[in-house]
Order: structure tokens, then sequence, then C-alpha cells
């Protein structure tokens, strides 16, 4: 068969077992000069389990969804004559998918980890179906997959069948930039529509790659978030003259949570040297009440909460990705599937490994924790932008007027962005609940518990997509705020980060829209440039 590969650069050798969520997001969002290939092993243990599930075939055993039906149809056998048009039949009956279409980054990363799982060499598959599937990735040619209708139990079986069926040639995918259907692009390509033999139309969509895509990206995005939400506690500690002792080491080695000390290490680093928020002891100086019975500090012992327990918050998350980034990474290099071929033992094995629990459960927790850093981060814009609590800065953190100025009492500043931020964390905390939880019992009471792996993958994408957009929102806002405190004050590693800001959006002078200003702010936290500029050694 032909293999079309593009030009020179970085290649992926998949071998089903070392699979990083770094190489993932490379692969699906940077795809420019990137390609994947199977490894020698990989090649090596896919001959041989196919050549098991041939002879299985042969002796006329009964193999679960290979020569019986499906699900609870499992008790019914068929001949080996009819054991490829079963698999074609599977991916026309799955083809029900409901909802969005997913986006390019999540089906790149879908089908990688689809073939990472075949390079396993447990499901019995030919390495022509493998190098097809690597075909369609490496020339960029992406199924059009509706992002609802599945269970996450008997794996991601209704998005994943739109991978068979690009394969096959009977669904629209897109590629270089245009809808058409797969029997067009296979002939561009100078490929013939593949025609699937016994399982591998079981073996495409029986697995938890839909899901994991998103949960890989997911956790990826969240490191990224937990380093900005850092950032915008710095700054927003300098904005409101804050307490930076608030985050010295000593107070989090008395409670040494990994996360929590992490936390506050990054902000005490992006505080260090500022002049607006100082330590204790910089803060009372002096002769104490000189004197008096009473004195009216200028400036606060303790900062409000959402500022002073901000590691405490944002340290949760950074624990819960530890252990979601291992379960993660165990997942998308797992065999997700059934039934397994086990060529040394020279048998066959059913079991559940599609099973979508981990990432479910890493999924809902990661959304719990997400949401709690929107709700950090919207706290502290009140703060910032509130007259009351703000030490001092204009009311919104509109410019400085003077009382007869033709301006004066025309301009509101930050008040939309605001509203628009507390109701992008009230969408967040609402997403939040767990999808676990919601097993529904399905397919005539064989998958009488599933996972609901996918929507909590889901959920979780869609949260920190609002996270991105609430960071984005207080970034602009401390930006707003020091520069009308004083910018040259702020620490050097705030003000790399306000210079950042202000190199796509400027001071906000009077009214005007800013949703294009999210949006630019929004493509920095993306693209992970506020931690190339301000994260610590």
């Amino acid at each position: 068969m032909k293999t079309v590969l593009p030009g020179q650069g970085f290649r992926f050798e998949l071998d089903g077992r070392s699979l990083t969520i770094g190489a993932v997001v490379t692969f699906s969002r940077g795809r420019r000069d990137t390609s994947c290939v199977l490894s020698d092993e990989a090649v090596e243990k896919i001959r041989a389990t196919r050549a098991l599930k041939q002879d299985l075939i042969l002796r006329e055993i009964p193999i679960y969804g290979v020569t019986t039906g499906f699900g609870d149809s499992a008790h019914r056998q068929i001949s080996a004559s009819k054991t490829a048009r079963l698999q074609q039949n599977m991916l026309r009956f799955l083809g029900c998918g409901t909802g969005p279409i997913a986006s390019p980054e999540v089906t790149r990363a879908a089908m990688l980890l689809r073939a990472n799982c075949l390079a396993k060499g447990t499901s019995g598959v030919r390495l022509e179906l493998v190098e097809r599937l690597l075909d369609f990735l490496n020339n960029d040619v992406l199924p059009l997959i509706p992002e609802r209708g599945s269970c996450g139990a008997s794996g991601d079986l209704v998005p994943l069948s739109y991978v068979g069926a690009a394969l096959v040639g009977n669904v629209e995918v897109l590629h270089d930039g245009e809808v058409k259907e797969s029997k067009e692009v296979l002939n561009e390509l100078g490929l013939a529509p593949l025609e699937l033999e016994a399982k591998e139309g079981l073996a495409l969509t029986n697995g938890t790659s839909f899901m994991s895509a998103f949960a890989a990206l997911a956790v990826w995005d969240a490191e990224e978030l937990a380093l900005v939400s850092d950032l915008c506690t710095a700054m927003a500690s300098e904005a409101l003259l804050g307490n930076r002792g608030h985050f010295n080491a000593f107070i989090h080695e008395q409670k040494p949570h990994p996360g929590q000390a992490e936390s506050a290490r990054v902000i005490r680093y992006l505080l260090a040297d500022s002049e607006l928020a100082l330590d204790s002891e910089e803060i009372f100086v002096g002769d104490g009440l000189g004197g008096k019975e009473f004195l009216e500090l200028e400036r606060q012992v303790q900062d409000k909460y959402s500022i002073r327990c901000a590691p405490h918050v944002n340290g949760a998350l950074r624990d819960t990705l530890e252990w979601v980034r291992r379960w993660v990474e165990v997942e998308i290099n797992s065999s997700d599937d059934n039934p397994l071929f086990d060529a040394e033992g020279g048998r066959v094995q059913s079991g559940g490994n599609f099973y979508g629990s981990h990432i479910t459960q890493a999924m809902d927790a990661l959304k719990i924790a997400v949401a709690n850093l929107c709700d950090l981060m919207d706290r502290q814009l009140e703060l910032v932008v509130d007259e009351k609590f703000n030490a001092g800065l204009t009311p919104n953190l509109i410019p400085f007027f003077d009382e007869d100025s033709p301006e004066a009492g025309l301009h509101h500043g930050f008040k939309g962005m605001q509203l628009c931020c507390s109701a992008m964390t009230a969408e967040a905390l609402k997403l939040a609940n767990p999808a676990s939880i919601f097993s529904r019992s399905t397919e005539a009471h064989n998958q009488d518990k599933v996972s609901m792996g996918s929507i909590a993958a889901r959920d979780a994408r869609s949260i920190i997509d609002l996270a991105q957009n609430v960071a984005a929102i207080h970034l602009l806002a401390v930006c707003q705020a020091l520069d009308l405190r004083g910018i040259q004050k702020a620490s050097p590693q705030t003000r790399a980060a306000h210079d950042l800001v202000r190199s796509r959006v400027p001071f906000l002078n009077g009214d005007r829209r800013m949703d294009t200003d999210i949006e630019e702010i929004v493509d920095l936290i993306r693209t992970g440039e506020f931690s190339k500029i301000v994260l610590p050694n």
C-alpha cells in the first residue's frame, strides 16, 4: 500500500507506551512539519496479533465482536465469511452523532490516540489499517465528528465511528480548509477506500480516544491557567497596594501541600522588588502608636481572602493536575480496546478497558478546580474595579478626569467587563457539576453502568475556555489599574507581563468596545506567552 507523508519535519514514533500530553498538544496544535510513524516494535506486534486473530477465526472460536454480534447480541455467532460485513455495518449504525463538530485540534488528537492504542499491538488489526490512519493524520485529513453521542462506557463508539467511516470513504472530511467527501480526498492522495476486515471497525471505535483527546488538551491548558492565575494574583496585589508577606515561604512551609507551596513561590517571585505590594515589615514602620491609644492604619494588615488565600485555591488546582496528568498519560498509552489478543499466550480475552472511568473522574475533578479558579479571579476583579475596595483607584478603572472635564461622568470603564466576567464565572460553576454520577443503563441493559467520560471531558474543555476569557478580562483590568497606579513602581516581572498585554491592547482612555481586546489576550494565554516571560526558574 502507498504511505503518504509530508515533507521533512519532526516525526513522532508511535509505540503505544511513550506518548506524552506535550506530544499530543504539539501534534494537534502545531501541525506544521510534524508527522507520525510506527515504531519497528509496534509493527511486529501488530502483525503477530493479527495472525493470531486470523487463526482463531479459522478455528470457529466465538470471539466477541469478531465472530459474534455487538453488545447484547454477543450470543449470536456468525461465520468467518460474514466478519468483514459485520464491521462495515457497525460504522453505519453508529453514524448518529449530533451537536457541534469537534474542532480540528480535538480530531487530530483523537486520531493520534487511536493510532497509538492500535500501535500497542493487542487489537488484532492489520498493519495497513494503522498506516492508513496515519496517512490521514499526516496529510491533515480530518473527519467531521459530532461531539455528542458517547456514554463513555464501550468507549466513544459514536464519535469514533466517524474516523472509521472516513477511512472507508463514507463521510465528509476537512482537508486543505475545505469540507470534501472522504472518497474524493482518498483519490487526491492516490489511495483507495479501505475495506475493513474482522475486528477492525470495533478496534477503531471501541476505545476512549475521543474523551482522552479533550482531556489531554484540557490538562495542558489548565497548567497554563495555573501560572496565569498566579500572575493575576500578583498584579492584583500590586494594584490594591497589598501585603506580599502573605506569600512568604515560612507560611506555606507550615502547610506543605506541594501545589500551594509552588503557587506561593511563583507569586513571591513575581512580586520581588515591587514598590506597590510590600512585605509586612516594609508596610508597618515607624513609632507604632506614637503614644496614642488608637490609630487608623493607612494600609490593611491582611488582604482579603481572594488575594491572601490565592495559593490555597490555585494550589488545589496544581495538586489536582499532578495526578490528573498521570492518569491521562496512562490512558493514552493503554489498550482501551476489547477484545484483546495475547500473541504470546495464543489467546483472545474480553474485558472492559474501553470504560472511561479514570478520564471521567479526572475531568470531573479538573472541572471543579478550574471553576474555582474562575471564581477566585472574578472576586479579585471585583476588588480592583470597585472604588469601595480598590485603595483609591478610579471607579471601574476609568481614566482620571478633572471635575470640570467635558468627559467627566460619561465613562464607565470596566463595568461591562465585570458583568461579562461574572456571567462566565457563573456558567463555569454550573458546568462543574460532575458527569460521572449520571450513569444511564443503555444498550438493552448490556451497558448497564457507563462512565459519561466524553461529557465530563467536553465540560472540562468548556470550563477552561471560560477560564481563559475570565483571566483575559482580569489581566486587562490589572494592567489598567497598574497604569493608573504607576506602572514604574511594579515589579520587573509584572512589568514584563504588562508590556506583553500592552503590545496587543492599549490603555483604556475612554469607553470603547472591548470584545476584541479580550480575544487578543486569550490568544496570548492559549499560546503560552505569559509563561514564557514570567515563569520562575
